[in-house]
Formats: structure tokens, sequence, C-alpha cells
């Protein structure tokens, strides 16, 4: 059965975020993943980490200015400079933090920069991190977003993500797919996940509509969390979504995955 690593942007956030750990390990997880450290010193958050007995499988490059609606900025061709350095920070981090991989978010590109140049800008400022991140042993990954939630997403769908994959020539950049996002966009969850498979190096999860816990929409997650098992799948699933009312009042989903386990064992 595939693992589950808490997503600690979204999961617990009746909590204060440093606190947010210590209620994950409470509920179960021994994995979490996050948006960004970089409001955090490392220090911190590593002691956090080891405390609970958590590993953390996943953070972000950093994407400019969250806050202001910036969602990534690796398709701004004016901004390379400041991109290149938030690789470096990110790494920075990733080392402090153990964590074996980084995700970046591509950003909307800004009026003026059209969709030719914003994909070359992408495409190349990958392989400048997909290189750096080599280097220390750490893997990058790109992922598609759907254009409901993030107007304008530079990259929506599975086969963009995987034709700037291969436009990169890096054996260093892999594909994050989130289920929700996909489902919004393109469907055939199952297909896609079989079909690219080898390139999938992360999952996150939240059900649609809504984009709450599994359970509460259209998505057979049992259906696809027997798929993952029969594939092989050895890394974490993010558990990326937004708790119909308390994080532990919605973790009925999980108790009933891991029973099937028990059961199928």
């Amino acid at each position: 059965m595939p693992k589950f690593a808490a997503n600690l942007t979204m999961l617990f956030n009746e909590a204060p975020f440093l606190d947010r750990f210590a209620a994950a390990a409470q509920a179960g997880f021994d994995a979490v993943e996050f948006l960004f450290p970089y409001p955090y010193n490392a220090a911190e958050l590593a002691e956090r980490l080891e405390l609970n007995g958590l590993k953390l499988v996943l953070h972000n490059l950093p994407a400019g200015n969250w806050e202001a609606g910036e969602r990534g900025i690796a398709c701004l061709p004016e901004r390379r400079g400041e991109f290149q350095e938030g690789v470096g920070r990110a790494i920075e981090y990733a080392k402090a933090l153990k964590v074996p991989q980084l995700n970046c978010l591509v950003g909307i590109p800004t009026a003026g920069v059209d969709r030719e140049t914003a994909l070359a800008t992408i495409v190349d400022n990958l392989r400048f991190a997909a290189g750096e991140l080599k280097r220390e042993g750490i893997r990058l990954l790109v992922e598609p977003c759907n254009s409901y939630d993030i107007p304008g997403f530079a990259l929506n769908r599975s086969a963009q993500a995987l034709d700037v994959i291969e436009k990169t020539g890096s054996d260093n950049l892999f594909l994050q797919y989130d289920i929700y996002h996909m489902q919004r966009m393109e469907g055939e969850l199952a297909a896609t996940i079989k079909k690219h498979f080898a390139k999938i190096a992360h999952i996150q999860l939240a059900d649609n509509p809504g984009r709450n816990e599994p359970g509460t929409g259209e998505i057979n997650y049992p259906f696809l969390f027997d798929l993952l098992d029969t594939l092989g799948y050895e890394g974490h699933i993010g558990c990326e979504y937004k708790p119909r009312t308390t994080t532990v009042e919605g973790l009925g989903w999980l108790r009933s995955a891991m029973q099937r386990t028990a059961e199928l064992a």
C-alpha cells in the first residue's frame, strides 16, 4: 500500500505551522511535505522533524511573492537571476532537512510574455535547476496545475509537463502528478499514471469537487491506491487537500485504506 505524507500547509491548519509536526505524528503520519520552508530557520524545522520522528519528503523551490498571487517565476524571462538564486537557497534547505526532491511551480506568465517565450524560459530554468540539484543528489520535479484554481498557470496538463521534461534533456527532472489537478484538467487518471509511471516521482491527492479529503467526491481512490500498489510505487503520496471540518475528523479515509491493506496482506 502506498505511504502517505501530511501536507502541513493544508492539514492540521487549526494549529500554528510549527505545531503541525507534532499533530501529524500524533495522527499516525511518519512523513510530511509543505509548500515552503523559507520563512523558518532550517535548524528549527530539522528539530521539529527529529523530535516527532518525521521525514520531509518534499518542498518547493522559491516561487516569488506568494501573498501577491505569484505562483512561481520559472516562466518569467526577466527573473532568471532570481530563479537561479532561489535554486541555491532551496538546496541549502534541502540539505539541512534531508529532502530527497524539490518541486518547481513554473508560474503564471505576465503580460507581454508570449507562450513560446514562457515555455522556452521554463525549459532553460529547469535545465539549470535539474543540473544543480543533481550535483547534490536531489531530484527536481515539475508540476502541472489546473487552470480553474490557478488561471493562467503555464503548465496545465501532463503532456505539457512531459514535453518540457523531454526538452530539457535532463535525467534528473520528473513529473509531480497531482491527482486533483489532473482530474480537473484531463481525467483518465489510471491510464495516465500507467503510461507515464516511469517519469512520475511524486504523487499528491485531493478529491474533486471541493479539493477535500478522499471519499468526499468523484475520484475512486481505493482503485487508484490498488493501482499504485500493483505498479510498485515506492514513494509517498502527499495529502494536499482542504479538510471539510478538521484534519483529524476527516482521516477516516486513511484508516479505511490502512484496514484494506491489512485485509489484503
